[in-house]
């Protein structure tokens, strides 16, 4: 049964620990590891009926050879990399590239969620769109705080293993909103 809740999901240090990249000359990602249970939440979305898009910074390349060497690739419904569209997060058009490609408008975007680990590039860009921003404060590399409003998430998710539990209580606050909605 399909969700209500549409997952965008950053790459690194969000579902790969990029401290395991091995990389080419040319700073392609030849291959990664994800950090423990990120994998494992990941294919749980997706078995459980949640459209999954990757909204990541970085080239299609790097992350043909993460997902599919780590054979995840399924998961996504739909891509948003930067190296494709010539703009990085937070500029409008990564998340309007997702959208479209998930057949969304502007009214389906109560029901978008964006988990990243980069203030300046996930959670702004995710609270201009006037979307949930998850922040994934478990990564190493970036301040985890907020020096302005625009970079305060929604939420905060403190470790991969809480993904599926997170998503599961959002999913049950926009299906119960929808239901009310309908009532009123």
């Amino acid at each position: 049964m399909k969700k209500e809740l549409i997952v965008f999901i950053d790459s690194g240090d969000t579902l790969v620990d990029e401290s395991t990249e091995i990389k080419n000359v040319m700073g392609t990602v030849l291959k990664a590891k994800l950090f423990p249970g990120a994998e494992e939440n990941l294919i749980k979305l997706y078995d459980n009926g949640y459209t999954i898009a990757l909204v990541a910074d970085g080239t299609k390349t790097s992350f043909d050879n993460i997902y599919l060497a780590n054979g995840l690739d399924y998961c996504f419904s739909a891509k948003a990399i930067s190296g494709e569209l010539g703009q990085e997060k937070p500029a409008p058009i990564m998340f309007l590239h997702a959208m479209k490609a998930l057949g969304l408008n502007d009214d389906d975007k109560r029901r978008i969620v964006m988990i990243g680990n980069n203030l300046k590039r996930d959670v702004v860009g995710a609270n201009r769109m006037g979307i949930v921003s998850i922040l994934a404060s478990y990564s190493p590399r970036y301040d985890m705080n907020p020096i302005n409003e625009e970079e305060i998430p929604d939420y905060i998710l403190t470790s991969p293993d809480k993904l599926y539990e997170l998503i599961e209580e959002l999913e049950h606050k926009v299906s119960n909103r929808k239901s009310i909605k309908k009532d009123s």
